[in-house]
C-alpha cells in the first residue's frame, strides 16, 4: 500500500500525519525482515535435519548466529555517525545483506564441510550488512521528527508494523518452500525481499528530506595514503569483516567472551559519558537509559525461544494440523508478527488515548509488563500440555506467542523510542547500536537457555523443555514486578517534559 506512492510523493509533505520518509523506512524495513527472518525461519531446521546438529550444538550456533546479528550494530552504528552518515549505511548495509542470501540461496544439497562452510559464509556476510542497516534504519526514522514531538512514539509503531509485515509474509513463504521443496529455496526467496528493498531505498532518497546525510562530505572523499576515498576504505574493511563473523559463529565460547566484554566496556563508556561530560539533566538520562538497557537482554533472552528451542518443540511434540493441513513448524515464526500487525495499532491508539489523560504507563512500567507478559506465555504452554505421550494442543502456542507479542509490543517499539530520545544528538546512532548490543547479549542467553532443554548429542525431550520453560516462566514474572516497581524512579531520571528545550 505504501509503495505505491512513494515514487511520487513530494518531499516535505505527510501522509497519515507522518513523513512520508517514514513509510519510505517502512517499506525498506520491511523486506529487510521478510528476508531475515524468512531465513531464521530455516536456520534451527537447517543445522538439525540438513547438518544433523544435536539440539544443543544447534542451539549453541543459533545463539551465536543471532548474537553477532545484533551486536554488529554497535560498530555499524558508529561508522554510521562518524563517516557515513545513516543514509549512505542503509544502502551499503542493504546490498550487503541481499549478497549474503543470495550466498545462502546457492548452497544446495551438499551437507558436507564444503556445504557448511559455504553456508556459514552466507551468515557472515548477512551479519556485516545488518550491522550497517540495522541500527540505522531506526535512527533515521527518529530523525524526521522533533525531540518533543508527540508523533514520535506512534511513528516508531508504524515503523514496527513494517518490521512485521516482512516478518509475517517471511516465515510462511521461505518456510514453507524451504521445507517442502528444499532449502535453497527457501534461502533463494528470502534474497529477493531485500533485492527489492535496497532498489526501493534508491529509488526514494528524496522522501528522507537530507536526513541522514554524511557528517562531513569533504572528508569521507578524502584519498587515505593517496589510494582509496575514505568512503571506500570503510567499505573495503567492513567486508574484510565478513571473515571474521564466519570464524565467530563456529565459535560460541568466543562470542560469549567477546559479549561479556563489550557490554563491560560499554556500561563504563555510558557511566564516563554520564559523569564525566554532562550536567545532571543528561547524566539523568543517561542512567535512565542505561536502566532500560540492562532489562532488555532479560526479555530477549527469553523470548527469543521462538527460533530455537520453541521451534523443535513445536515441530515434535505440537499438534500442528489445522484445517486439515499438517502446517510445517517453521511457518509458526510468522504467528508473532502477525499478532502485532493485529494488536499494533489497538496499542499505539491506547498509548495516545491514555497520555491525553495522563494515565499512560512509564517506559519503564511498560518494560516491566513485558516481562511479565513473557514469563506468562512459558506458564500457559506448561499448564495446557497434556500428559506425556499426547501433543501439546496448537491453542497453547497461539497463546503463547499472544502473550509474548503483548510483551514485545511494551518493550521494543517503545525501547527505541527511549534511546532516540534519552541519548545526546552527538550519541543517538551510538546508542541504537548499544541497544542492539543489549540484545545480542539476550539472543546469547537465549542460546543457553535453548540449549540447556537438550540433552548431550541428541533431541531435547518434552519434559526437559517443560521443566525450562516452567522455571523461566517464574523468574520472568517476579522479574517484571522488581521493574514495575522500580518504574516511578527511573521516570524522574528520564526528565520527560524537558524534552523540547535547547543544548540537551
Amino acid at each position: 500500500m505504501a509503495t505505491s506512492v512513494l515514487p511520487t510523493a513530494p518531499a516535505g509533505k505527510t501522509w497519515l500525519g507522518h513523513p512520508r520518509g517514514l513509510f519510505l523506512l517502512f517499506f525498506v524495513e520491511m523486506w529487510e525482515r521478510f528476508s531475515f527472518y524468512g531465513m531464521r525461519a530455516l536456520l534451527i531446521f537447517y543445522l538439525t535435519q540438513h547438518f544433523l546438529f544435536s539440539d544443543r550444538d544447534a542451539s549453541y550456533a543459533y545463539g551465536a548466529y543471532m548474537s553477532l546479528i545484533y551486536i554488529s550494530p554497535l560498530m555499524g552504528g558508529y561508522l554510521a555517525d562518524r563517516y557515513l552518515g545513516q543514509r549512505k549505511a542503509v544502502l551499503f548495509g542493504g546490498i550487503v545483506i541481499a549478497a549474503g542470501h543470495i550466498i545462502l540461496g546457492l548452497e544446495g544439497e551438499n551437507a558436507g564441510p564444503m556445504g557448511l562452510g559455504l553456508f556459514w559464509l552466507g551468515l557472515g556476510t548477512v551479519i556485516t550488512g545488518t550491522g550497517f542497516l540495522k541500527s540505522s534504519v531506526s535512527a533515521l526514522v527518529g530523525q524526521l521528527y522533533p525531540r518533543d514531538d508527540m508523533r514520535r512514539d506512534p511513528a516508531y509503531t508504524i515503523f514496527y508494523m513494517g518490521i512485521n509485515v516482512g516478518a509475517t509474509i517471511g516465515p510462511i513463504i521461505c518456510g514453507y518452500l524451504g521445507q517442502t521443496w528444499g532449502w535453497h529455496w527457501g534461502f533463494g526467496a528470502a534474497s529477493v525481499g531485500m533485492i527489492a528493498g535496497v532498489i526501493g531505498f534508491m529509488l526514494c532518497k528524496p522522501l528522507l528530506q537530507g536526513k541522514g546525510e554524511p557528517r562531513d562530505p569533504e572528508r569521507l572523499k578524502e584519498r587515505v595514503g593517496g589510494l582509496i576515498s575514505r568512503e571506500w576504505l570503510v567499505y573495503l574493511s567492513s567486508l574484510a569483516s565478513i571473515g571474521l563473523c564466519w570464524f565467530l559463529i563456529q565459535s560460541h565460547a568466543i562470542v560469549g567472551w567477546m559479549l561479556a566484554a563489550s557490554s563491560v566496556a560499554v556500561v563504563l563508556y555510558i557511566l564516563w559519558e554520564a559523569f564525566g561530560r554532562m550536567e545532571r539533566i543528561g547524566r539523568d538520562r543517561m542512567l535512565a537509559a542505561l536502566f532500560l538497557l540492562v532489562v532488555n537482554p532479560i526479555f530477549w533472552g527469553l523470548y527469543e525461544q521462538t527460533g530455537s528451542s520453541l521451534s523443535l518443540f513445536t515441530d515434535r511434540y505440537a499438534d500442528r494440523t489445522i484445517l486439515g493441513f499438517n502446517v510445517p513448524a517453521s511457518m509458526f515464526q510468522s504467528v508473532n508478527a502477525a499478532y502485532i500487525l493485529m494488536f499494533g495499532p489497538v496499542l499505539a491508539g491506547l498509548w495516545i488515548w491514555l497520555a491525553k489523560r495522563g494515565w499512560e504507563p512509564s517506559t519503564p512500567a511498560k518494560f516491566g509488563v513485558a516481562l511479565a507478559l513473557v514469563g506468562a506465555g512459558f506458564l500457559i504452554l506448561v499448564a495446557g500440555t497434556g500428559a506425556p505421550g499426547t501433543l501439546t494442543p496448537v491453542l497453547f502456542i497461539f497463546l503463547l506467542y499472544l502473550c509474548h507479542t503483548l510483551g514485545e509490543l511494551c518493550l521494543s517499539p517503545v525501547g527505541l523510542s527511549a534511546m532516540s530520545k534519552l541519548a545526546p544528538s552527538r550519541m543517538i546512532g551510538l546508542m541504537m547500536g548499544i541497544w542492539f548490543l543489549a540484545m545480542a547479549l539476550g539472543e546469547y542467553a537465549a542460546g543457553l537457555i535453548a540449549a540447556a532443554t537438550g540433552g548431550e548429542g541428541g533431541a531435547a525431550s518434552r519434559d526437559d523443555v517443560l521443566a525450562v520453560y516452567g522455571t523461566i516462566g517464574w523468574w520472568s514474572v517476579g522479574a517484571g514486578l522488581v521493574v514495575m516497581a522500580l518504574a516511578p524512579l527511573v521516570k524522574r531520571l528520564m526528565h520527560a517534559d524537558r524534552f523540547g528545550e535547547e543544548g540537551e
